[in-house]
């Protein structure tokens, strides 16, 4: 008898075992038709998706444009002196001794990267290439340039701390003149800062704006086959039955919208690589501007699917409600 109970425990687990492989390979399967039918719908009438899919690919390419505009305008303040060494001229009287002495002292700082002395002579020699100054220079009896110290502060050093090195440097006695520019760098420091606000504001906006879009053509979808939907639901099709298709196309929307954002934003690129590398030679090589990263453009076409699903999901259930 102890034989029989146990068989039977055993063999009823086995019994539900087939009917749960059945029931997730029916909602595999049914996934799978999802998937492909929600594709053929977008293909039966193309020109409406290809019209959905320009405006989702327009609205999520404009905030890659300005993240690749910002960057770059970033990069370009680096190449024209956001990083700039900062220009300490010596009172006439300072001997070299002096000047090598007061170089160290500032080497030696926490906040100060490198001292660069430049020598008197070399002033006079850089001033002599200029053109104009050649003959002028001839007529002076001595060199009336003092040293100065170039000092070059820390990567990655902000503004407060730059301008309290600026103004200890100031207030040392054998110190004349201290050249910085250092409202230029506060001033492009707080343009990049709006900059990145204003990105992420439209971001979020254009965001907003594809997972309406998605949401409403969804809705004209579902109020087209409202009937369709009604005999479903009357056979006793669940929800999520029902639903499936709409978030499949969703994702559709927003995969193929964010395939085409990360198109055209790799087009802006390619479209200004001429004007930039002539603004590079311009600059001696020294501009770099770089293009968006690689997973940044990846990750594009995955977001914009995720939007595109949570814009179906949320209007297929309401319009399901509806429906009910």
């Amino acid at each position: 008898m102890a034989v029989d109970v146990s068989t039977r425990e055993e063999s009823a687990p086995a019994q539900n075992r087939p009917s749960h492989t059945r029931r997730v390979g029916s909602w595999r399967e049914h996934h799978g038709w999802s998937a492909a039918a929600s594709l053929r719908r977008l293909a039966a009438r193309p020109l409406g998706s290809l019209l959905t899919i320009a405006v989702m690919g327009l609205a999520l390419a404009l905030p890659l444009a300005f993240y690749l505009l910002l960057g770059n305008v970033q990069q370009l303040g680096h190449a024209l002196g956001q990083d700039q060494a900062i220009n300490v001229f010596l009172q006439p009287d300072q001997g070299e001794s002096q000047v090598q002495l007061l170089a160290k002292q500032l080497g030696d700082r926490s906040d100060v990267a490198s001292v660069t002395v430049k020598t008197p002579q070399q002033g006079l020699d850089e001033l002599a290439k200029l053109q104009g100054f050649s003959g002028a220079l001839d007529a002076l009896d001595q060199n009336p340039l003092p040293y100065v110290l170039m000092v070059q502060p820390k990567e990655g050093l902000d503004a407060p701390a730059v301008e309290r090195l600026v103004s200890d440097m100031r207030e040392l006695r054998s110190v004349a003149q201290v050249q910085d520019s250092g409202t230029w760098r506060q001033r492009l420091d707080a343009l990049l800062g709006v900059g990145d606000r204003v990105v992420a504001a439209l971001a979020s906006m254009l965001a907003l704006a594809a997972l309406l879009v998605v949401g409403n053509t969804v809705r004209v979808d579902i109020a087209s086959r409202s009937e369709e939907i009604g005999v479903l639901l009357l056979v006793g099709a669940s929800g999520a039955f029902v639903r499936r298709p709409y978030l499949y196309a969703g994702i559709w929307y927003g995969l193929f919208s964010g395939i085409l954002a990360a198109l055209l934003a790799l087009a802006i690129e390619f479209a200004l690589s001429g004007p930039v590398a002539r603004l590079s030679q311009a600059y001696d090589g020294k501009l770099h501007i770089g293009g968006l990263p690689q997973w940044l453009l990846l990750a594009v076409p995955l977001a914009a699917a995720a939007l595109g699903w949570l814009g179906a999901r949320l209007v297929s259930a309401w319009q399901l409600r509806k429906a009910a």
